[in-house]
């Protein structure tokens, strides 16, 4: 069975896909894949609140204590008789400490999905709509997990290094969305097409379909910000990759078929 495409806009193809992995969320196969990433989630950020909270604390105050502009706003306030109790880096520490620690054990979790619940997604998918569609790839696995390493890192360091930019009005909203849209698309894009696709199909894949994967990672990473929907991203981006992906190989095994003769 073959899923053709209704829509020829980059916008109307990701809807598309994103009706199609609605769909597929639905499985009773795929709701049971949700508790992994979940569990990996939480007891991630209960294994960083343990021991990363008072080392992260302990490092924010040290820089607290040496930002010019946040001891003259503590001044100021020790100098306002009703708000002299108040302590902006008291107050920050445990916020930065949370933005910190909360985005790393998603992230983790993401990773976790994309290593683990990708194949899941993919096997789903392929078995109903691409039952043709052959594995012609090679080193799957470590390819999967270089690529969840290196994007984890650069995910992390760029979330940490951008913070400060989220006191510059709108931008508080546009840098985590970035960042989500990145970790979205640079980890599920190459993770759907790892296991089928060889190395020259991925290519050509993701160089003719960029746009309409950073529109399906910027549409999680949308999703990302309602507080139910974090509980099925990790499975339903995954689903939304593979479908589209799987999509993209199987038009282009086709074309290449009738060219071939």
């Amino acid at each position: 069975m073959t899923t053709q495409q209704p829509f020829s806009s980059s916008v109307g193809r990701v809807l598309f896909t994103l009706k199609q992995a609605a769909i597929s969320q639905l499985h009773p196969k795929m709701l049971a894949a949700l508790l992994l990433p979940i569990a990996v989630a939480l007891v991630g950020a209960i294994i960083m609140i343990w021991t990363l909270w008072t080392p992260l604390s302990l490092y924010v105050g040290n820089w607290m204590d040496h930002s010019a502009w946040v001891n003259q706003t503590d001044g100021w306030f020790a100098q306002q008789g009703w708000l002299s109790w108040f302590s902006l880096s008291a107050s920050l520490i445990p916020i930065i400490v949370v933005l910190i620690i909360f985005p790393a054990s998603g992230a983790l979790g993401m990773i976790v999905a994309s290593i683990f619940v990708m194949p899941l997604a993919l096997s789903h998918v392929q078995q109903k709509y691409y039952p043709d569609l052959k594995q012609e790839s090679s080193n799957a696995t470590l390819l999967s997990v270089s690529n969840a390493i290196s994007v984890g890192i650069i995910f992390m360091v760029g979330w940490v290094l951008t913070m400060p930019l989220w006191l510059i009005p709108f931008l508080g909203f546009l840098v985590p969305l970035f960042w989500g849209s990145f970790l979205f698309t640079r980890l599920l894009r190459m993770d759907s097409l790892v296991e089928h696709a060889d190395g020259a199909e991925r290519d050509e894949i993701m160089a003719k379909n960029k746009r309409e994967y950073w529109l399906l990672g910027l549409a999680m990473a949308l999703l990302n910000f309602l507080p139910p929907a974090w509980l099925v991203l990790p499975v339903f981006s995954a689903l939304a990759f593979s479908h589209f992906s799987l999509q993209q190989l199987h038009q282009l095994r086709s074309q290449e078929r009738l060219t071939r003769g």
